[in-house]
């Protein structure tokens, strides 16, 4: 039996060109892409549960109640008809909420739509600290007068224009607005 020769390199290239190769692989679409279907389905049969009400909890409840009580989850009842919104409420607020239950679920109806939420379930319960509060116009502090400022410019007045003399400027009207 005679071996055959290997091929010589110009050989190789010509048996290369008339195979054909397989296709690349593709990578998998993006998850997002084929699960954005199937979550908007579940948003409209199960609803968005509480995260949408945490955002706005404090909106729907005021400042004092938002600091003592929590939406847990949201209840969808049997029937298809109005859901129950389970609350976790810092101790004696419970008969509070009780009291405020009316205006509570119309102010629900309003953000989830009318008759999502028709009942409060009060669970008595330790609160997560709430996110910090958004910053207020009102709160902010006031700018300094003209005097301050001509001072405080003149101060800076010999240093040259560019970041440095900016960020300068910023640091000098937080701390005459703020001299603790």
């Amino acid at each position: 039996m005679r071996r055959r020769p290997l091929p010589t390199a110009e050989e190789a290239l010509e048996i290369l060109k008339r195979r054909r190769t397989r296709p690349q692989r593709r990578p998998p679409p993006p998850a997002g892409k084929s699960l954005a279907p199937l979550i908007k389905q579940l948003d409209e049969k199960f609803g968005q549960g509480p995260a949408v009400l945490k955002a706005r909890w404090r909106e729907i409840v005021g400042e004092t109640l938002a600091r003592r009580t929590e939406p847990v989850r949201v209840i969808k009842s049997r029937t298809g008809e109005g859901g129950t919104l389970e609350l976790r409420v810092d101790g004696p607020v419970a008969s509070l909420i009780q009291h405020q239950a009316p205006q509570i679920t119309q102010r629900l109806d309003l953000l989830l739509g009318k008759g999502t939420v028709t009942k409060l379930r009060i669970v008595q319960g330790p609160v997560k600290a709430p996110a910090a509060p958004v910053a207020v116009a009102s709160r902010r502090k006031p700018p300094l007068d003209a005097a301050q400022e001509r001072d405080l410019a003149d101060s800076l007045a010999s240093q040259p224009d560019g970041g440095l003399k900016d960020a300068l400027l910023k640091l000098g009207r937080g701390v005459l607005r703020d001299p603790r």
